[in-house]
């Protein structure tokens, strides 16, 4: 993997846990764009009471596939898994951030029910503020992890074990996101519930980072290089049929885990690996997209609490003053914290 443009990163800005000789840069690039498109999604008024949201949602919705997909392509280069870490790498900063996102909500809900049992609840299904993510992660993780301790990884007939089980996987997942719901919805459960629940479709999640371990395994960029434009439409054509489906209402018009979302955020993941941009800025936002994920929403909901921001330029201003607040704010701790602190706070 080339590394030349991850060298001109300023030191400051990546932390001491991930210097740049250690990085892929397009990929930190790749996880750049795909939190600052987090970012666009939670910027927007709630609810959508107009096209321009859902039209502007649906091109950013690819965000969590392009963070399964490049963590799923980085595995099939590594050849392993090493669960404990990674599952301790995403757990730890997360636990600081519930702690603080459950003392904003206890201040702006008097009401707030603080029974032990609610509590672990919220915390073991990221009940607070948008951190079903980080579940998400760890049972794709686990997934990866069990497939590769299944295929094996020494032999020919491994490796060919491992695309099965992989195609497999992304095929079990268009059929959980496609029957997750109406098996719900026929059972009883209310309509909040289901749609929680399809937010935590990690069936459907790891179809994402499967994609990205066959696409490491097939040789990546280099077997993309010549489809680009191919790709560039294919890509064009399923944003449109995604953003009209939601608009439309149109069967599974869901934001998530459809088939239709699939095929968008699918080539969207394809398309940024097959051009592999190398930008530094964005590289170094990337490998603290973590730390931003977790706490970017702090500055969203202060906003949205305390500011009367309304329509489009509402949406713009949100935007900007979390961007700036959240990146600064990256930048800056990785200047002033010890590296065991930067490790806490996953940046």
């Amino acid at each position: 993997m080339t590394m030349t443009a991850a060298a001109r990163i300023p030191d400051g800005w990546i932390s001491p846990r991930a210097k740049p000789a250690s990085r892929d840069s397009a990929i930190d690039t790749m996880r750049g764009i795909a939190i600052l498109m987090v970012i666009g999604i939670h910027s927007l008024p709630q609810p959508h009471d107009a096209s321009w949201p859902t039209i502007i949602d649906a091109a950013l919705r690819p965000c969590v596939p392009i963070f399964l997909f490049a963590s799923g392509y980085l595995t099939a280069h590594a050849n392993r898994v090493p669960l404990g870490k990674r599952v301790m790498a995403a757990l730890v900063p997360y636990a600081i951030a519930f702690i603080a996102a459950y003392v904003y909500m206890a201040w702006h809900n008097p009401a707030m029910d603080h029974r032990v049992t609610t509590t672990v609840a919220r915390f073991l299904l990221a009940y607070v503020f948008v951190y079903y993510y980080v579940f998400v992660y760890v049972g794709c993780t686990a997934g990866l992890w069990l497939i590769f301790r299944w295929a094996g990884i020494d032999a020919q007939a491994a490796s060919q074990r491992l695309v099965a089980l992989l195609c497999l996987s992304i095929v079990f997942g268009l059929i959980a996101g496609s029957y997750l719901d109406p098996l719900l919805l026929r059972a009883g459960f209310s309509e909040s519930l289901v749609q929680e629940a399809r937010l935590r479709d990690i069936p459907f999640w790891f179809s994402f980072a499967a994609l990205g371990v066959l696409f490491g395994k097939a040789g990546g960029a280099t077997a993309l290089r010549n489809a680009r434009t191919t790709i560039l439409g294919a890509t064009l054509i399923a944003y449109g049929i995604y953003a009209a489906v939601r608009i439309a209402n149109l069967g599974d018009a869901a934001d998530y885990d459809s088939i239709a979302f699939f095929g968008y955020a699918a080539l969207f993941s394809i398309l940024l690996l097959a051009f592999r941009p190398r930008l530094p800025l964005l590289a170094a936002i990337g490998s603290g997209s973590y730390f931003i994920y977790l706490w970017h929403i702090f500055v969203v909901m202060t906003l949205r609490d305390h500011a009367s921001l309304h329509g489009l330029s509402g949406f713009v201003a949100t935007y900007i003053a979390t961007a700036l607040v959240s990146v600064a704010a990256l930048l800056t701790i990785r200047r002033v914290m010890p590296p065991r602190t930067l490790r806490w706070l996953g940046a």
